[in-house]
């Protein structure tokens, strides 16, 4: 199987480098290209990609507007390139509202000097979108209604489904259920998709929510601020991003800030971030894995974690530290995720208390704390 892409971009250079580097993946296939946003809308219903590559910013009709026609009539899985700015980050956010389900950054410094390495993440998220939605295809998921919150189209067509053979996860231990004040914290690792399920979950936390919340997703350094402020913006809690020292109290949420990792120190009642440089041979920055595993060394046996979709098994070992401490794991469930990784390690692992879609994540919690 391949995956037939579309990369639109008015460059002609940038598209020239991102076919190139397409094209050293023998499962990718370019079926076209286009130059601005009303180009791709037709190419998309000419071609049929599986995937489209989109820019931002382009003459003639921009790309946050062709995301939003194109989920309209023909729903495709859309990839955005950004710039690394604080106003390329708020483009970005206005493009996953839209219905985009990924992105990566515009960097043309290290296209040049980081070429393989580019290359590599560029083709392994597209063939990770673009084969999940050519499986969904043969097996005809149907895909739970998306919930009001969310401003984008919804993906159903495009929802990924299983594209290779896994064996049968390992049984989930029998739900725990929880006593009066088991939970003191609130952890949610995500990646892939995450953006826009994090603020499903969180826009549905009332305004007096009474545990501590820490938040990781995987995001560039200059984009975490933003998009803290635009989670800050929509819901009831307050959320920002997390500094060094900052003090865990009910109804904040504290988002690990891209680039860097974050851990929790002190006692219970005086629990505290520290945010500090990333190991070497780390891959996440922040990583789920180094967050969660500090915190089942000061929360062991009182803390909800929550991991919601994304590429890789990020979050599960940290899940099974917090498992066999006795707190409570929950995992998105694979139909309403955009890539079904980071919740099929929890679930295959058998630490999952609960896999749950995406739209009950947040009433769920709210009913059980």
């Amino acid at each position: 199987m391949t995956v037939k892409v579309l990369v639109v971009d008015d460059s002609g250079f940038f598209r020239r480098r991102v076919k190139e580097m397409l094209q050293t993946d023998a499962r990718i296939e370019i079926v076209g290209d286009a130059a601005n946003g009303k180009e791709a809308i037709q190419k998309t219903q000419e071609l049929k990609p599986d995937v489209i590559t989109m820019d931002i910013e382009m003459p003639v009709m921009d790309g946050i507007t062709a995301v939003r026609r194109i989920m309209a009539i023909q729903p495709t899985p859309i990839m955005m390139f950004s710039s690394l700015t604080h106003e390329g980050a708020q483009s970005t956010f206005d493009a996953l509202d839209a219905g985009a389900v990924d992105y990566l950054p515009k960097n043309f410094d290290e296209l040049s000097n980081k070429r393989e390495e580019v290359a590599k993440i560029l083709c392994s998220q597209v063939w990770a979108i673009g084969s999940q939605k050519a499986s969904l295809k043969k097996k005809a998921v149907t895909i739970p209604a998306k919930s009001p919150v969310l401003k984008q189209p919804s993906l159903a067509s495009t929802k990924p489904a299983a594209t290779i053979v896994r064996p049968a996860p390992a049984p989930a231990p029998a739900p725990r259920a929880p006593g009066p004040g088991k939970y003191k914290l609130l952890a949610i690792g995500a990646s892939t998709g995450g953006p826009v399920a994090l603020q499903e979950v969180l826009t549905k936390l009332p305004g007096n929510f009474p545990l501590p919340i820490i938040l990781v997703q995987h995001m560039p350094a200059s984009f975490t601020e933003a998009f803290a402020k635009r989670l800050n913006q929509l819901s009831k809690i307050e959320i920002r991003e997390a500094k060094d020292g900052d003090l865990l109290k009910p109804g904040l949420a504290l988002l690990a800030p891209g680039g860097m990792q974050m851990s929790v120190e002190g006692r219970e009642g005086n629990l505290r971030i520290h945010i500090h440089e990333s190991e070497p041979g780390q891959n996440y920055k922040p990583c789920v894995d180094t967050t969660f595993s500090s915190i089942a060394k000061v929360m062991p046996a009182n803390t909800l974690a929550v991991i919601l979709t994304g590429m890789g098994a990020d979050g599960r070992e940290g899940a099974k530290l917090l498992n066999r401490g006795g707190s409570t794991i929950w995992a998105q469930d694979e139909k309403t995720c955009v890539i079904y990784g980071m919740p099929m390690a929890v679930a295959e692992a058998g630490v999952a208390d609960k896999i749950l879609p995406l739209q009950t994540i947040g009433s769920q919690i709210v009913s059980h704390v």
